[in-house]
């Protein structure tokens, strides 16, 4: 296994143990919910396989969803984020293209092209994740006002691991 590969499943279980150990319990106001392990799929590289992004979406989710009890939720939102992780980052190229081997941060794109990618990305997460979670449309507008505050809430995770670890050694 090449070295990218064992950091990239070294930075699997870091983020799969911030989320079930510490980010589990942490939530505000009642609404407002950190999945960080999200940050873990979107930083993989760009020209990343789209079936291996899938399982990897696959994979991080089951394995929340072990820890969380919630019956494939946060895998099936996880599988749904990697399949339109492309299309998105195809939509929003730069204008020079994408170099090879960069994962979509903010060092190699700068803050507003990661919120571009990252604000999107993360909303289509939680909104499946909680309308499943809800079983329909029934509490509307209780669950999208959980849908954008979470969104907001782990966007702001996102950006401090980012501004963190800036050189890529945890992603």
């Amino acid at each position: 296994m090449s070295r990218i590969g064992i950091i990239q499943v070294i930075s699997f279980f870091i983020y799969l143990f911030y989320q079930v150990l510490i980010l589990k319990n942490i939530v505000l106001f009642n609404t407002a919910f950190c999945f960080l392990y999200v940050a873990y799929l979107f930083f993989l590289p760009v020209e990343s396989n789209p079936l291996m992004l899938m399982l990897a979406g696959f994979l991080m989710g089951f394995t929340v969803d072990i820890f969380y009890d919630s019956l494939g939720l946060h895998a099936f939102a996880s599988v749904f984020v990697m399949y339109l992780r492309n299309y998105w980052l195809s939509s929003i190229t730069p204008q020079g293209g994408y170099d090879t081997n960069v994962t979509p941060s903010i060092a190699a794109h700068g803050v507003q092209w990661f919120l571009v990618y990252t604000i999107p990305l993360v909303f289509a997460h939680h909104a499946v994740l909680f309308f499943i979670e809800a079983g329909g449309f029934g509490m509307f507008w209780f669950t999208l006002w959980k849908v954008i505050t979470s969104t907001i809430f782990t966007t702001i995770v996102t950006l401090i691991v980012q501004y963190l670890f800036p050189s890529g050694r945890y992603r």
